[in-house]
């Protein structure tokens, strides 16, 4: 270490310092860049390798992006775009074909009914519902990444898409419509869907052209998890009037679990006796069905499929007995055939649900990049969160102009698909053949379908997110802090809404991490004995202090919201100012009959990064020092964020400028302003800058 009190060099091997290091400790001399070359390379050919020609490196990205549009270049981006082109090939036909094929049937069989279902929540006709299980799974099939995921209609985003529709097109006050008129808010609610669809996926494609893949990690698993369970009981209530045969307007916006409860409880006298019934009876064979499916998923060739067996029971049972004229009972009616004409939807829309979209966005990507990483790493393949958000955008983009609402990946029929046997992606195509074969031709046998099932299929399918609450215990004892996260965002979403929900969830994470960064300790280290190691002295006894020399590490960036700490903490070990009073217990109380310390050293091994304003708290600690006769000395500093700041020229070394404070050249021959020598940037004496960079 160079400029020590009372010393201009810093002492090599075998020479005596003004500090009293202990004896036995083994010291070896600053391995820097120069002395690397010197011993175990040619030094002279390094500046020649740290001087390349701009020129040349713009050849070299030329001839890259020359390579990208040849041949060979146009059939890496066609095969890294179409992953059927990679998997495909080498697909195990006799292995894995027939678990696809049993797999993808099972899931289609699940499609039509649920499909059928999440339109309700969506607040259109059931037959959108089928369109949008069988485009977006197609689409999946030929750009998704993940082998065993499953597309098609979600709850959640139903949810969230119903909620939408519902303000941008609300029922008349009367509710008495005709027929034609009916048809008309149907359409008109059919576009605001489609729409929907079309500005989530449009928001997916720029996160893709930006690839901005990354953001899945701002929804952490408990933000997720507390949203998909929150979601679950806002379903459960939305289905009540449903459930009772209350004809009740859909509430929204804040409160709306609340404001549906209050209206179920005032309209209940008015409830009908036969869908109660419907209700009832399709409950107490779904549930158990969904159980027994759980439980005996190993020994079951295939899980029994319950929901199209209510649906034909329900079916069957409803045209026998005329349920839909002599009680009144609500039913599917007719499913058109074949495929609505594709269209744009309606541009104008795209203001007023830029909003809405940005939520269904996150949504989706969030909670299928998740399936599909858990999936992944279950069965040792990689996935593209990339790529993933170009599938789900152009699912979403392309299904919209066939009148579909928003899709994402979905957590039950993923779960059966690989129950059933599923290996890729090609299970999704028998599963749009199931699909496919109910619009074409098997519409009309669910004519007399009462609404009621179709409720009841809404919320047995929640019984996965609602179990998600049995982690809890588990998750206080792993991270409280996690703990506090669910419940924070699980409490928004269940008394505002599923949207705002989301976002106080993101932000109290957010703030989390935040506050984690605010409560680290400072570490004060001493030299273990016989060797040149230092660990914190609250490990071991066996450590030795060094008189005079304080070795301190701060472990956390340095910036705006750490400055103030980072004060603190540095005045209380250093006794500078009335920071000792003010923080009573940090690491340790320092000896009080110890020799007051003239040098510290700062490891910033642990700062990843520092703003303008970290840099400038380095500056204001180094002249305090420096008033106090203590140099100050900072180590390992990485990036250039810590030499980044106020830069004025018309300053001098040493008075404010962060690049004398803090190097970005550890190890090596330092280039920054006020260059004295390897490794080395200060002015060498206490009376300059007061601070050093070591090695």
């Amino acid at each position: 270490m160079s400029g020590l009190p009372g010393a201009g060099t810093s002492p090599s091997l075998g020479e005596a310092s003004d500090l009293k290091f202990p004896l036995g400790a083994k010291f070896r001399e600053p391995l820097t860049e120069a002395r690397f070359q010197r011993l175990f390379g040619d030094a002279e050919q390094a500046p020649e390798l740290l001087a390349e020609p701009r020129s040349s490196r713009l050849c070299r990205r030329w001839r890259r992006l020359a390579s990208a549009c040849s041949g060979p270049g146009a059939w890496r981006l066609l095969r890294a775009r179409l992953p059927p082109l990679r998997w495909l090939p080498h697909y195990r036909w006799r292995a894995w074909l027939l678990g696809d094929a049993v797999a993808g049937v099972t899931v289609g069989i699940v499609h039509v009914p649920q499909g059928m279902a999440f339109a309700l929540l969506t607040s259109v006709p059931p037959v959108f519902g089928l369109y949008t299980s069988f485009f977006p799974v197609l689409i999946y099939t030929l750009l998704g990444t993940g082998r065993h995921l499953s597309t098609g209609t979600f709850a959640v985003l139903s949810l969230m898409t119903g909620s939408a529709v519902e303000r941008l097109v609300p029922e008349p006050l009367g509710g008495n419509l005709s027929g034609i008129e009916r048809e008309q808010l149907d359409a008109q609610r059919v576009g605001s869907a489609a729409a929907l669809a079309f500005g989530s996926g449009a928001l997916m494609l720029g996160m893709f052209a930006l690839q901005l893949g990354v953001l899945s990690t701002f929804l952490s698993e408990p933000v997720v998890k507390a949203l998909t369970s929150g979601a679950a009981l806002h379903v459960l209530v939305s289905q009540l009037p449903s459930l009772l045969g209350l004809p009740l307007p859909r509430q929204i916006g804040c409160f709306s679990l609340f404001k549906t409860l209050a209206a179920v409880l005032t309209a209940l006298p008015r409830s009908s006796p036969a869908e109660l019934t419907i209700s009832a009876l399709s409950l107490a064979l779904l549930v158990p069905v969904k159980e027994l499916n759980v439980r005996f998923r190993d020994k079951l060739p295939t899980p029994i499929p319950g929901e199209i067996v209510m649906v034909l029971l329900a079916s069957v049972l409803c045209f026998t007995s005329s349920l839909d004229t002599r009680y009144n009972v609500q039913i599917v009616g007719l499913l058109p055939g074949g495929f609505p004409q594709p269209h744009l939807p309606d541009l104008a829309e795209l203001p007023r649900i830029l909003a809405d979209s940005l939520p269904i966005a996150l949504v989706t990507f969030a909670v299928s990049a998740s399936l599909a990483s858990i999936y992944a790493d279950k069965y040792s393949y990689t996935i593209d969160s990339n790529q993933e958000l170009l599938a789900h955008g152009i699912s979403n983009l392309i299904s919209s102009l066939f009148s579909c609402f928003p899709n994402s990946a979905t957590l039950a029929t993923t779960s059966l698909l690989v129950d059933a046997g599923g290996n890729t992606q090609l299970a999704g195509l028998f599963s749009c053949i199931v699909v496919l074969s109910v619009l074409l031709w098997l519409g009309p046998f669910f004519y007399y379908l009462p609404k009621a099932v179709l409720a009841c299929i809404n919320i047995s399918s929640m019984r996965q997110m609602f179990f998600q609450m049995q982690e809890l215990p588990q998750l206080w004892r792993i991270s409280r802090m996690d703990f506090a996260v669910w419940m924070v965002t699980w409490v928004a979403v269940v008394i505002l809404s599923v949207d705002l929900g989301l976002a106080v969830g993101v932000v109290f994470s957010m703030m989390t991490v935040v506050c984690r960064t605010q409560r680290v300790q400072c570490l004060a280290l001493g030299l273990a004995e016989g060797t040149e190691l230092y660990r914190p002295l609250e490990e071991s006894h066996k450590l030795l202090k060094v008189p005079g020399l304080c070795i301190l590490r701060y472990p956390t960036p340095l910036y705006f919201g750490t400055r103030g700490q980072f004060r603190r903490i540095l005045e209380w070990h250093l006794g500078l100012g009335e920071g000792r009073k003010e923080t009573p217990k940090l690491d340790g109380p320092p000896d009080a009959v110890a020799e007051p310390v003239r040098v510290v050293v700062l490891d910033c091994s642990g700062i990843t990064f520092a703003d303008a304003a970290g840099a400038r708290e380095v500056v204001q600690l180094a002249r305090r020092c420096r008033d106090a006769g203590i140099h100050l000395l900072l180590a390992q500093c990485n990036g250039e964020s810590l030499s980044a700041g106020d830069t004025d020229p018309g300053r001098t070394l040493g008075q404010s400028d962060p690049r004398a404070a803090v190097c970005e050249c550890p190890g090596r021959s330092c280039s920054c302003p006020g260059e004295t020598g390897e490794g080395a940037v200060g002015m060498g004496d206490p009376g300059g800058a007061g601070v050093e960079q070591v090695t």
